[in-house]
């Protein structure tokens, strides 16, 4: 087998970039086709929002499907109105636990805050990052600080939802 990978996927910043930058959402399949090849998988974990729904348990179940762990947590709705199902400090903390064990990590979020993490497992273990973004929705921080950036385009989408005709 080839490199040694681990691939930690940011749900919820894939969901809001792709449908912002393209109106379609991400594919997973497509993603995990190219980010697994001639690659041994040490680790693939999504770190995704537990709202409760139907729909998001089928699609919960298509990742595990394609071979990734979803760890969950649960969605908080706060009094003021505001919102919580941030997953940072957890994706943080397995990629440098994950770091040791792998020759890359591949990092598939385009927030600025993983800038760290891929800095200090870069120090710390030689491990080399990998990050898949919306190229103008990715922070230029994390960007700089991945060894390889890979722009979200057409080949990483779903297809467009067919027009009904009336």
């Amino acid at each position: 087998m080839g490199e040694r990978v681990a691939i930690l996927v940011d749900v919820q910043n894939i969901y809001y970039t792709t449908r912002q930058a393209f109106g379609r959402p991400f594919d997973y399949r497509a993603f995990w086709a190219r980010a697994t090849a001639n690659r041994e998988v040490v680790a693939a974990i999504a770190y995704a929002v537990d709202r409760g729904d139907e729909k998001q348990r089928q699609f919960q179940d298509i990742l595990r499907g394609i071979g990734f762990e979803v760890k969950l947590k649960p969605y908080i709705q706060r009094r003021d109105g505001t919102s919580k199902g941030d997953w940072d400090v957890g994706i943080a903390l397995d990629g440098i636990e994950l770091a040791a064990r792998v020759d890359r990590i591949v990092l598939l979020s385009g927030d600025g805050d993983f800038d760290l993490l891929l800095q200090r497992v870069r120090q710390r273990h030689a491990t080399s990052s990998e990050v898949y973004g919306v190229a103008r929705l990715t922070a230029e921080a994390l960007r700089r600080s991945a060894s390889r950036f890979i722009a979200i385009d057409e080949t990483l989408l779903m297809p467009p939802a067919p027009q009904s005709s009336r």
